[in-house]
């Protein structure tokens, strides 16, 4: 019997970690298939990819803050039947000063982390959920977890990330669908551009050493991973002062008397 093939779908392809993911899944026996806006890299990478790990590799230009565009993709995740991962790696930033950022600028980002990924996902989860198994990875980011000044549509949107992967993986106990979401710090790539940065170089981290770090820490059944995390037990930590914070909101529908005496 012939095997059928496997696919995985990565967007941000053309370049820095996107590019790193479909090495690499191509690299565990997976058929990429790319998407990213710039053609050029994405043929040069697919030339690549084939001649290193012998796969079948296909390519999709596409610009995920078009309508038009994010719809043809979201049907091709929903309508591969062999599709076993699918990796949301496209970003976008829109960093600076509130009163300085563009519009326009912001609208993509958002169009892009947010809805581009929850789109892609939700689409991924009814073909997943059929058959009992598949993968998503949804990039977001450690900012998430500090709302910074200069990043404050950034940070907002890698929340969004944080907070829909984890409650899609809680929406979906032993349906075979695995959810990650990846938390890296400062990556080495094309994200900041010619532009400073306030981390120091040591801070930073290669694409291949994250990629290889977030593919590792899925092996071991990782839902959320934090690359450069040294003590899971930060996270648990957070996790469950949230989980008290929740449990303080929920206690009653009337207000806290703090607020009355004040009032008074």
């Amino acid at each position: 019997m012939t095997k059928s093939p496997s696919i995985a779908l990565v967007t941000g392809a053309s370049s820095g970690i996107g590019a790193v993911y479909a090495d690499r899944v191509a690299g565990r026996g997976h058929d990429p298939v790319l998407v990213a806006r710039r053609r050029d890299r994405l043929e040069s990478l697919a030339s690549e990819i084939r001649g290193r790990h012998g796969r079948k590799v296909e390519v999709f230009t596409a610009d995920l803050t078009n309508e038009t565009d994010l719809g043809r993709i979201e049907a091709l995740v929903r309508d591969t039947p062999d599709l076993a991962i699918l990796a949301n790696i496209t970003g976008l930033g829109a960093l600076g000063p509130p009163a300085m950022i563009d519009p326009v600028t912001a609208d993509g980002m958002l169009k892009v982390n947010v809805l581009a990924l929850t789109r892609l996902s939700l689409a991924a989860v009814r073909r997943f959920a059929a058959i009992k198994r598949g993968t998503i990875i949804n990039m977001g980011s450690v900012i998430a977890m500090m709302p910074v000044p200069g990043a404050s549509g950034y940070s907002g949107s890698k929340s969004y990330v944080l907070n829909f992967s984890l409650a899609l993986q809680g929406e979906l106990p032993e349906s075979g669908v695995t959810v990650q979401a990846v938390m890296p710090g400062p990556v080495r790539s094309e994200f900041f551009g010619d532009k400073p940065t306030p981390f120091p170089d040591a801070l930073f981290m290669s694409a291949e050493m994250l990629v290889d770090t977030a593919l590792a820490a899925l092996d071991q059944g990782e839902t959320i991973t934090f690359p450069n995390l040294p003590d899971v037990a930060a996270w648990e930590q957070f996790d469950a002062a949230r989980g008290v914070l929740i449990k303080g909101v929920t206690q009653s529908g009337r207000p806290t008397e703090r607020y009355a005496k004040a009032s008074a």
